[in-house]
């Protein structure tokens, strides 16, 4: 299953990237998947639980946005969702010089991290 190898690799990015001031941990993570990128949501999930394991996303959530896939045809410019298995040939002009527009998307695009900095106290007074 690549789905574990992913999440090893998203766990890795984000545990080697510079922490904001006063973050220790991670709190979500944001991922953008595109239909033809072959991946499993479900299984992603599943493996980036247990990639957490021991780091600081230990507890995180994953966030998978999905990424609708769209072709373009180079003929007549016509643009389509070619579905999966994907349909390459255009359904106006029946081209086959067709352009992946989205869908092969694999990619952090947030991450939110805890902040135990201590918070200043919020004033009663009115």
């Amino acid at each position: 299953m690549h789905e574990m190898s992913i999440a090893l690799a998203v766990v890795d990015q984000v545990d080697g990237a510079t922490r904001p001031a006063g973050a220790t941990a991670v709190r979500s993570v944001r991922l953008q998947v595109g239909e033809l990128a072959g991946v499993v949501p479900d299984a992603l999930t599943f493996s980036f639980q247990l990639a957490c394991a021991g780091t600081a996303l230990e507890g995180a959530e994953l966030a998978i946005e999905p990424v609708p896939a769209r072709a373009r045809c180079g003929a007549c410019a016509r643009t389509w969702p070619p579905g999966m298995p994907p349909q390459l040939a255009c359904p106006g002009c029946g081209g086959t010089d067709t352009e992946l527009l989205s869908g092969r998307e694999l990619q952090i695009v947030r991450v939110c991290w805890h902040d135990t900095a201590p918070h200043p106290p919020i004033s009663q007074e009115r």
